[in-house]
């Protein structure tokens, strides 16, 4: 009976020992399955990142491929547009060389019995050197006509105011423009002398007006004549009341005393 226990304990121990290595090499199986699935997992993992950006890079190229694909689309019709205006522009000159070509015929039919065209602008240019000549004449000719007329109208001046001067010498006047002061005063002996003489238009037996403040304080008549000097004697009671004759006041030509004046 104890052989046949045994013999059982040790059959059992025996299936509980293959059992066990069945386990344990179905467990070493599962743990090498599991590690086979999870290095496909993290290859399936990588291959996934991988085509997630691979993705998004073809996003990223299909997004400038658009742009590029835009500013290609916008430089083709500037292009056309150009390519137009260029056409429109070659069109435009080909009719405008055609007009000229036209003009340019009709002038030479025009001009063909007129003779050899290089002896007709030889011709006209000498005709237009000719023409400058003469305008260069004319030129200079008005020019000494004007140079003429200026001395003249100087002379026709000059022999007026001489006439004029003449004039004011023959009636005992002094000239218009005169203007002067007195120079020096001799109340005893009744004249005084002026700082202007015959060459500031001073004349002889001429009466002049002594100028104060605007008014006519005295008159005065020229009895001697020096170049730059004159004297003139005071006209008796000519020399307002209350008024004395000053150095420095202004003298200018005054109407002719009368006789009883110069006589006295």
């Amino acid at each position: 009976m104890a052989n046949v226990f045994g013999i059982l304990t040790a059959i059992v121990l025996a299936l509980a020992g293959f059992v066990a290595y069945k386990n344990k090499q179905a467990y070493e199986q599962e743990i090498a399955a599991k590690s086979t699935r999870a290095d496909e997992l993290q290859r399936s993992e990588a291959r996934f990142k991988k085509a997630a950006d691979s993705l998004e890079s073809t996003k990223a190229e299909l997004a400038t491929t658009e742009e590029e694909n835009v500013g290609l689309t916008s430089k083709e019709s500037a292009q056309k547009k150009t390519n137009t205006d260029l056409q429109e522009q070659l069109t435009s000159k080909k009719d405008k060389a055609a007009s000229n070509k036209e003009e340019l015929d009709k002038i030479r039919a025009q001009t063909a019995g007129i003779g050899n065209l290089s002896e007709l602008a030889t011709k006209i240019k000498a005709i237009n050197e000719e023409l400058i000549g003469l305008r260069d004449s004319i030129a200079t000719t008005e020019a000494q006509l004007a140079n003429v007329t200026a001395q003249n109208n100087a002379t026709d001046a000059s022999v007026k105011a001489a006439k004029d001067k003449l004039d004011y010498l023959t009636s005992s006047r002094s000239l218009p423009n005169l203007s002067t002061r007195i120079r020096s005063i001799y109340p005893n002996w009744g004249f005084v002398t002026l700082a202007a003489g015959d060459s500031s238009g001073v004349v002889a037996n001429s009466t002049l007006d002594v100028v104060r403040d605007g008014s006519t304080i005295a008159k005065l008549l020229v009895t001697g004549v020096e170049r730059n000097t004159a004297s003139a004697s005071i006209v008796p009671d000519s020399v307002t009341e209350d008024t004395t004759l000053m150095v420095g006041d202004r003298v200018i030509p005054g109407t002719k005393s009368s006789s009883k004046a110069e006589s006295n």
